[in-house]
């Protein structure tokens, strides 16, 4: 009986019925092809025998036949239930109704999935989904199930949720025929399992468990005609979970493998996969010994005739499954074994058997297979060949042999192959249970079951009845579950309901399994001698035919029987029943495969207890059990001693695993998923309207609507009812507090006042039922209330139409009659206006004439005049060029020659002086060669005495002594010699000086001569340009008519002109802008890069954070584990940031002092850099013209030129000194001390030379200019006059550091020469005897003399390379000086041109010089800034030699070499720790702390600081205090206490975040300290560009000594981790809050999408427990307002929070819109402008708390536009509007929100497929410019890239005090 037969049956009385059929109403009738199409009465139905309908797919009109009013068609449902998620919310429940629903979800929605009730309805779709990624497991994982979409995955969540909830193991069933899909769902379903687990341990176990899919494909799987991978066994698959709810281990089981498969194979169909895949490696070279051939050739392979597969590769499928093997463990070898006894049963299959002399059989001699077969199992082939023909009786005194026939054997043969196959089977599943089994203790499991659905086939044989009968089992718990589920909803309620009558299949059970079934006479007929299948059968029709309702006999068979099933009647042919229910192997041959040679094989078929196996009495006859003969058969016994243990059949043995399964599905929650094959063809999103409704019928999806429909299937909360059906109530029936007594008001008195009207109605208490909760009606009532409802709204809507229609007819009245009156008023006035125009024009048109020729006359006189007056001043004009620039031409030609003969004379004398300074040069070289050479023989032989004469050391030392006494008298002496010798040079230059200042002052009279004669020379070319003016006026007069028309064609030029410039401006803007939009967009991607390289920076952060954790995590589970008796303390607060701190350096080497430049910087605590002159701002032209006349220009380039000369000197005498350094070997031997002694000395001598003869050569230049040129201007100097001393200054310092430095040498040197003696009167009291009792001198000397080695080394690297960048600045000054001289010349040639020349065209020289002088100022004076540069570069080089040579002086030898130690081992491991670079800088407001008091500053300031103090404080105070602490071990210049520190504070801060991850205001805390100690020490690192805005008291605090840059991108990254644990913690608590606030928040009243909720709305797992809190708007509200206040009172960066927000709203939009894309009943008009309007009120929070600009809105943009997406009119007209609002949406989530649109009313439209696909094309035409994005959700876990803009204090150090509640007293103000 169909549901519909129940309901009209139950619920339709005669007068409802006549109600009900009326014409229109909409009908299901049956059809052949389709099953069932829909109709339209046609007319009322009133009890007649026919009706008239009309089909609507064809429009045919027919007579329906009605036998019987029990018997009417099905009704068709509203169009507004049309594919709902949930097959039970529809109003009329009925097959056509399912069927139809699923069709529509499938095929034009493209969805899969469909609930129907308890059960998950799953359609093959054929083809790969993207439905199934991470993304997706996520938004399934901790919601109910029926607030998303149908999924496999919300099952699997239900089932989890569960399980971990109220600790009951679940199960998920999972059923359908051959092809429909189970194995991948349960695939999918143990993925989503592994996933949520969240683990490392538990996906290593998934992958174990998939790994075991393609084995189980291989040796479980075979084609049949409906599937190419069909799965003919059924698994049990138990996944175990620990108490953390973590997969920890699995287990399978498995049920009835179809061995008979082994033997034979249907046309067709194919063997299991194992044995082709084997055939196709046969080439492979370890498969060569197996002997393969194609699977044609082999006997049980060939009988389907179909050995491939299309699109199939077995040999990659064999690839796929070895590697499987391994990963679960298996061995090679034992791989190999298992390869090499599949192989045995292909040879054993083409062993024939021939029949032999009488009833006996035999095998031929020279059979190969027999052979290989033996071969491969290690076995006897003789005895494999005797018993095989052979079987062996034991009686009570004997063993008989007797022989088989040709059948017997060829059935024995056949039983040892399946029982071989079989055995590996159970030994491949047994190693897989090993591999998944965990040690672990399991406390619940989810067990997933995949078994074989209802089959029916044209020949239906034992496997079918086996596999018929579990599904009848597993129909039973399905009905019991589903009426339980019932039960316990009617009895929560508080309901009054009567016993639901649904189909019961016990008794087809019983007929089955219960005592003399089917079964039962099986296996009795089993033990029978001469049991039979007909006898079999006969027994059976004695037995149950007409006593069993169930129970059928065939017409024509006698071997066959039927039994009616729950889904079909299947007729069963008995043939071989008895054979493979006794499953019977010959004895013999199994003793000689347990005899093989090989351990596996023996292994398969070792004895094992049975406990199936039942005690026989003893003493009966023992028969080997064999497979049944033609004529007879052989009892199944095993004999054991005296006794003779039965063995159980097949039968006995799957009815006995299944009652295990049926226990253990029982003690589970069922979790129930019906897959269906929507076609046989196998083509995707096609659908077979038969088939389908076949496997709804066999799955019991019918049987659960049918259940549904025979209660109360349609419920409704009382909110939810009153809020879509209020329309039908009365105001003065409306109780807003109490929405039951609204309901009952509804339902009682309003609806039951309409029966009066019309005979049906809910007046009958049996239509509906008030529980507690909800309200409970019978099937089809709520589409009477949907009908009711709509006749109210369409009734209001004729009201108003009514009413609108009349008010816009009275106003189209008013307007046409107003419209006429203003139409006649204005055409008069036009008319009137007309004549008075042509008045007005009439009397215009003379006044304009008489204008205009008046004014075209005067036109035409003043263009004459003007032409006249133009021609005239151009020839005035060329005339007087031309006679000007001959007279310049021959000025210059003078000009040059008196340069280039200047120039001659120049160069001759420059050769000369070179030729003189070179002799010198070689002179002073041959000199100081010989004197090395003396010095080299006089080491030589000093170092050889010493060799020789080992016991003369004491007088050598005390010779030494001697000669250094002597040296130093000599070297004084010689000093006073050197200066007397340099106050007579100064002297001599000194009177050369003034004589070169008086032969100055004789050319600047014949300069002053020059000029005198050049201004004769003006005076005389003026009055010859007079004359050639008045001849040029004469030429004017001559040429007026020419230039008239010239002047004509310049007119039209200049128009030319004019457009083109105008067609160039145009063309300039249109470039432009296209250069701006290229820079833009070049922009946007290098903005884009960075933002990418920055998140991909800041994700390695977060990763490494979390592999951190996670290693913490595993220390602290091994501690555990470790520690039987007690918990022990793991190093969980050591943080991988500390070990980057100390791996994260750069080189010494990499230091690069000569990028800082030129600026003001910190030189050390109390003093300052002396800054560099300012640059001059760029001289105007009066100004240069003021200086020039000043200033002896000539002078001072002659001054510069010596300058020049003394300098090129100076380069030329270091550069002979650096090659003779080169040239000399440099004591690379222990031997050469003395040699290098007295080559340092020389040098340093030579050194000190140069330096005072240069200081006096710049003294004599200072003098000479001092009395020659004067720099006073008024008395004050000049510019250039400042800048000269301020050199001049600066030079002297450098010459006097310099000499500083030989001296402090050569006294460091002096003073470690202590002598023997002295050494014994310290050390030893006097005693010189015992000195050097140890070779303790000889030891020190050694290392005294590795210590200089090292340090002269150093010393020597740094002064090459001071000076290679001496001599780059000297080239520089170089071509520096050649430009000033050029500029120089550009000066005279100005001056000259300005005192001769007073005219027009002389104004625009001067004006061109004065702007190149300019300019060549400025480049001047750029390039002494980059000297300047250099020059503080060195001083800064200066002074760190100072440094080395302070602590050589200072320091004892031990603790040099040890400090040389540590900077080698510094120099090895920098490349992996943070180094400390060395500035030089001051201190103040710095905090001194004891080494052993850094724990407690650590505890006091980061560890025990709670965040209600810190807001009491200074903000950022204890970044300031850490940084104080800083600046002291920079004060210190402590390397170690400042590397401990900082690492110890960024362990600490790191430590506490992680401890306190929960506490949002303590991770704040830090973010916001941390942040502020990332910009302090920005701020106070001296680099210029983090300065800009420092007071010069915050100038003065920066650091001296380190350079902590690397330790700030160790903060930065400290910070970004704190941001992103901050975020994580943020989104994990707004994530309950977003889908109530944004989705489900209804704002707006009178706005209602709830639609009739089916079975799922009610049965999800939040139905057994306490409803949670529920959340709105104004909660997310308050969190948000909660995270603003937090920040702002840690006065967290503004720019930061604004990034904290952007992150927030991505989350909050991104979950919303996943939500909203899996959530059908959110996509309605009504939602889509409930949701606009909750995200308004985010807008406006953004606006409220000035957080607009950071770009949080425009995260929103998706969630925004599909909220406008569903409130967009939907036709075809709409298409590029809609495609053009919807651009922040990718294609696949348009299209899922159009599909997903449902109309609450009928008044609503659906949105057309056509229009779906108008949508799809245009979107595609345009994603394809674009860059195509087929992504369905977003990225919840995208993570925006952080940035900390730099944001510098203007709280000063020194003024922070220490507050007394940080307990910090051991601290130190300094």
């Amino acid at each position: 009986m169909t549901s519909a037969e129940l309901y009209v049956q139950t619920f339709l009385k005669d007068s409802e019925i006549s109600q009900v059929y009326v014409k229109g109403a909409r009908i299901w009738v049956p059809d052949e092809e389709k099953v069932w199409v829909g109709a339209e009465l046609l007319e009322n139905y009133t009890g007649q025998k026919t009706i008239r309908i009309q089909i609507e797919d064809s429009a045919e009109e027919r007579d329906y036949a009605i036998k019987d009013k029990k018997r009417l068609p099905h009704l068709r449902n509203p169009e507004i239930l049309i594919g709902e998620n949930d097959l039970t919310s529809l109003s009329y429940l009925n097959e056509p109704e399912v069927l139809y629903n699923l069709q529509v979800r499938f095929l034009e929605r493209n969805c899969i999935y469909t609930y129907c009730g308890i059960v998950l309805v799953a359609i093959n779709p054929y083809q790969q989904l993207p439905i199934y990624g991470n993304e997706l497991i996520q938004m399934y994982s901790g919601q109910d199930m029926g607030t998303m979409d149908p999924h496999i995955f919300a099952v699997a969540e239900e089932a989890f949720k569960l399980m971990s909830r109220f600790d009951k193991n679940q199960s998920i069933i999972v059923s359908g025929e051959s092809g429909a899909g189970k194995t991948v769902s349960a695939k999918y379903a143990m993925r989503y399992f592994a996933m949520v687990g969240g683990s490392q341990a538990e996906t290593q176990v998934e992958q174990k468990v998939l790994a075991s899919n393609p084995i189980m494909e291989a040796i479980g799987n075979a084609k049949t005609t409906r599937n190419d991978n069909s799965s003919r066994f059924g698994k049990y698959i138990e996944i175990s979970f620990s108490k953390n709810n973590a997969i920890i281990g699995a287990h399978m089981r498995t049920y009835l493998l179809e061995k008979s498969r082994v033997v034979f194979q249907a046309a067709e169909e194919r063997n299991y996969h194992i044995f082709y895949q084997l055939c196709a490696s046969r080439d492979r070279p370890e498969f060569k010994k197996f002997c393969l051939m194609s699977p044609d050739d082999f006997y049980y392979t060939s009988h389907g005739m179909a050995p491939e597969i299309d699109g199939v590769d077995d040999a990659e499928d064999m690839l796929s499954a070895r590697d499987a093997l391994t990963m679960l463990g298996i061995t090679e070898k034992d791989q190999m074994m298992i390869f090499q006894i599949q192989s045995a049963v292909l040879h054993f299959g083409n062993v024939k058997i021939r029949e032999a002399d009488g009833e006996s059989s035999e095998i031929k001699k020279d059979d190969k297979h027999l052979s290989i077969m033996c071969k491969l199992l290690g076995i006897e082939e003789s005895q494999m060949r005797m018993w095989l023909c052979h079987k062996k009786i034991v009686t009570v005194g004997e063993v008989l042999t007797k022989p088989l026939t040709l059948t017997q054997a060829s059935f024995a043969q056949d039983a040892l192959a399946k029982h071989i196959y079989a055995q590996t089977f159970n030994w491949i599943v047994e190693k897989i249970n090993r591999a998944l089994h965990s040690n672990t203790k399991s406390t619940k499991f989810i067990g997933v079951l995949d078994i074989y659905g209802f089959e029916t086939f044209e020949v239906n044989s034992f496997e079918q009845f086996c596999i018929n009968y579990a599904n009848e089992k597993l129909q039973q718990i399905f009905n019991m579950h589903v009426f339980k589920l019932e039960q316990e909803e009617y009895v929560r309620e508080a309901i009054e309901w009567s016993f639901i009558d649904f189909y019961d299949n016990q008794p087809c059970i019983d007929l089955i399994e219960s005592k003399l079934g089917i079964l039962d006479l099986l296996d009795e007929e089993c033990k029978m001698p001469k049991g039979s299948d007909e006898n079999w059968c006969q027994k059976l029709y004695d037995k149950h035919l007409g006593k069993a309702k169930h129970f059928e006999k065939p017409r024509m068979s006698r071997s066959a029987f039927i039994i009616n099933h729950f889904a079909d009647r299947v007729e069963y042919q008995a043939d071989g029943f008895l054979e493979k229910n006794r499953d019977t192997v010959l004895e013999d041959h199994i003793n000689i495969l347990r005899a093989s040679e090989f351990e596996l094989v023996a292994e398969l078929f070792e004895e094992k207890v049975d406990p199936n196996e039942k005690k026989s009495r003893a003493g009966s006859a023992t028969t080997h059990p064999m497979r049944q003969a033609p004529k007879g058969g052989r009892s199944n016994k095993k004999t054991v001693g005296s006794q003779q243990v039965q063995k159980a059949t097949v039968g006995d043995q799957f009815r006995e695993s299944l009652k295990k399964l049926m226990e253990t599905l029982n003690a589970t929650t069922p979790h129930y998923i019906r897959c269906i094959k929507p076609n046989d063809i196998k083509e995707a999103f096609i659908f077979d309207p038969k088939r389908a409704v076949e496997q709804l019928r066999a799955c019991g999806v019918l049987e659960t609507i049918r259940i549904s429909a025979a209660g109360y299937p349609s419920r409704w909360t009382y909110p939810e009812f009153f809020q879509r059906y209020r329309v039908l109530a009365r105001s003065k029936d409306i109780d807003r507090s109490d929405h039951k007594k609204t309901c009952e008001n509804v339902l009682t008195k309003v609806i039951q006042g309409s029966v009066k009207k019309t005979p049906r109605g809910l007046e009958d208490p049996d239509k509906y039922r008030f529980g507690k909760t909800k309200i409970f009606f019978r099937a089809g009532q709520v589409a009477y209330l949907e009908k009711l409802r709509s006749d109210k709204l369409k009734a209001c809507g004729i009201m108003i139409q009514k009413h609108v229609k009349g008010w816009l007819a009275r106003r189209r009245y008013q307007r046409i009659t107003k419209s006429v009156t203003l139409l006649q008023k204005y055409g008069r006035g036009l008319l009137a206006r007309r004549h008075a125009k042509f008045l007005r024009e009439t009397f215009a048109a003379t006044r304009i004439q008489k204008q205009w020729k008046g004014y075209r006359a005067r036109r035409e006189y003043v263009k004459v005049r003007k032409a006249t007056i133009v021609i005239q001043s151009a020839i005035r004009g060329y005339f007087g060029r031309m006679l000007f620039k001959q007279e310049l031409h021959e000025h210059r030609a003078i000009t040059i020659q008196k340069m280039v003969r200047s120039y001659l004379a120049r160069r001759r004398y420059k050769r000369v002086m070179r030729g003189i300074v070179l002799l010198q040069s070689h002179y002073r070289r041959r000199r100081a060669k010989k004197q090395l050479k003396v010095l080299k023989i006089e080491a030589k032989s000093v170092e050889h005495i010493k060799n020789v004469n080992k016991g003369l050391e004491n007088k050598i030392i005390q010779l030494q002594q001697r000669l250094d006494a002597k040296n130093k008298e000599g070297m004084s002496i010689k000093e006073q010699e050197v200066y007397i010798k340099q106050l007579k040079g100064e002297l001599e230059k000194l009177r050369s000086s003034n004589e070169e200042g008086k032969r100055s002052s004789n050319k600047v009279s014949e300069l002053m001569q020059q000029i005198k004669d050049l201004q004769e020379e003006l005076s005389r070319e003026r009055e010859e340009k007079q004359v050639l003016i008045t001849k040029s006026e004469e030429m004017v007069k001559e040429h007026t008519q020419m230039l008239s028309k010239l002047a004509e064609e310049k007119c039209q030029l200049k128009e030319q002109l004019e457009e083109a410039n105008l067609k160039l401006q145009q063309q300039e803007t249109k470039t432009d802008d296209e250069m701006k939009k290229k820079l833009e967009e070049t922009n946007a991607l290098l903005a884009a890069e960075f933002d990418s390289e920055r998140s991909h920076h800041q994700r390695l952060v977060k990763e490494h954070a979390r592999l951190q954790q996670r290693l913490e995590n595993l220390q602290s589970e091994m501690a555990v584990m470790n520690s039987p008796g007690g918990h022990k303390r793991t190093p969980s607060d050591i943080s991988a940031i500390s070990l980057e701190s100390y791996t994260s350096s750069v080189s010494p080497d990499e230091v690069k002092y000569d990028d800082e430049g030129p600026e003001e910087k910190d030189q050390g605590y109390g003093t300052k850099k002396k800054k560099k002159a300012p640059a001059p701002p760029a001289p105007t032209a009066n100004a240069m013209e003021k200086e020039m006349k000043n200033v002896d220009i000539g002078l001072v380039l002659k001054l510069q030129n010596k300058v020049k000369e003394l300098e090129g000197q100076r380069t030329e005498l270091e550069e002979k000194l650096e090659r003779y350094e080169e040239e000399t070997p440099q004591g690379t031997t222990d031997n050469a001390v003395i040699s290098n002694s007295a080559f340092n000395a020389l040098k340093m001598q030579e050194l000190q030379n140069e330096n005072d003869k240069l200081k006096r050569e710049v003294n004599k230049l200072m003098k000479s200019i001092s009395e020659n040129v004067s720099f006073e201007r008024g008395g004050t100097n000049s510019p250039a006059g400042k800048e000269f001393m301020e050199q001049f200054t600066a030079m002297s310092d450098e010459l006097e550091r310099r000499r500083e430095e030989c001296l402090q040498l050569r006294a460091m040197l002096a003073e470690k020469s202590i002598t023997t003696h002295a050494i014994a009167k310290e050390s030893y009291g006097g005693m010189d005897d015992i000195v050097n009792e140890d070779n303790e001198l000889a030891l020190a000397y050694r290392t005294q003399k590795e210590l200089n080695r090292l340090l002269e080394n150093q010393l020597q690297k740094t002064e090459k390379d001071t000076k290679k960048k001496e001599d780059k600045l000297k080239r520089e000054i170089r071509d520096l000086k050649h430009e000033n001289e050029a500029a120089q010349k550009v000066i005279n040639q100005y001056n000259s041109i300005t005192r001769n020349l007073q005219l027009g065209p002389e104004a625009k020289i001067e004006a061109t010089m004065q702007h190149e002088i300019t300019r060549l100022t400025s480049e001047n004076l750029d390039l002494r800034e980059k000297a300047d540069k250099q020059s503080d570069q060195i001083r800064k080089l200066k002074k760190m030699l100072k440094v080395y040579a302070k602590k050589l002086k200072d320091g004892d030898v031990a603790e040099i070499e040890a400090e040389l130690e540590r900077d080698d081992k510094q120099k090895k491991s920098d490349d992996g720790v943070a180094t400390v670079k060395h500035l030089d800088r001051t201190y103040m407001g710095m905090l001194e702390y004891k080494k052993e008091d850094e724990a407690q500053l650590i505890k006091c300031l980061i560890l025990d600081l709670k965040p209600k103090l810190a807001q009491g404080l200074l903000p950022g105070l204890p970044s300031y205090l850490l940084f104080m602490c800083v600046r002291h071990t920079d004060y210190i210049n402590d390397d170690e206490k400042v590397r401990t520190l900082l690492t110890n504070t960024i362990n600490g801060i790191k430590k506490c975040v992680k401890k306190h991850s929960k506490e949002l205001d303590r991770v704040i805390m830090w973010l916001a300290n941390t942040c502020r100690l990332l910009h302090t020490l920005k701020q106070y690192s001296g680099e210029k560009a983090f300065q800009s805005e420092n007071t010069p008291r915050q100038n003065e605090h920066c650091l001296r000594n380190f350079d902590l840059s690397e330790y700030r991108q160790v903060f930065s990254d400290l910070a970004v981790w704190i941001y992103q644990t901050m975020i994580k913690y943020m989104e994990e608590v707004i994530q309950p809050m977003v889908v109530s606030a944004l989705l489900e928040h209804e704002a707006i009243a009178g706005l209602t999408a709830s639609k009739p909720a089916g079975m799922r709305g009610r049965s999800s797992s939040s139905a057994h427990e306490e409803e949670g809190r529920e959340f709105s708007l104004d909660s997310l509200v308050k969190a948000l307002n909660k995270y603003v206040q937090i920040l702002s009172q840690h006065a967290v960066d503004p720019e930061l929070v604004k990034q904290v927000f952007r992150q927030l709203y991505y989350y909050i939009g991104s979950n919303a819109l996943n939500n909203l894309l899996l959530r059908k009943d959110m996509c309605n008009w009504s939602k889509g402008m409930q949701i606009r309007y909750n995200l308004s009120h985010l807008e406006q929070w953004l606006r409220d708390n000035k957080l607009n600009e950071s770009g949080a809105q425009s995260t929103l943009e998706p969630i925004t536009q599909a909220s406008q997406l569903l409130q967009a009119r939907k036709s075809d007209a709409d298409v590029d509007s809609i495609c053009e609002m919807c651009s922040k949406l990718t294609t696949p989530q348009i299209v899922k929100i159009l599909n997903l649109y449902t109309p609450v009313d009928e008044f609503e439209e659906r949105v057309p497929i056509s229009f779906i696909r108008k949508i799809q094309e245009r979107l595609k035409s345009v994603k394809r410019e674009e860059g195509e994005d087929n992504t369905l959700l977003m990225d919840t876990k995208f993570t925006f890239p952080v940035t900390f803009p730099f944001n510098p204090s203007s709280v000063t150090l020194d003024s922070i005090d220490i507050p007394e509640s940080l307990h910090l007293d051991f601290l130190t103000r300094v």
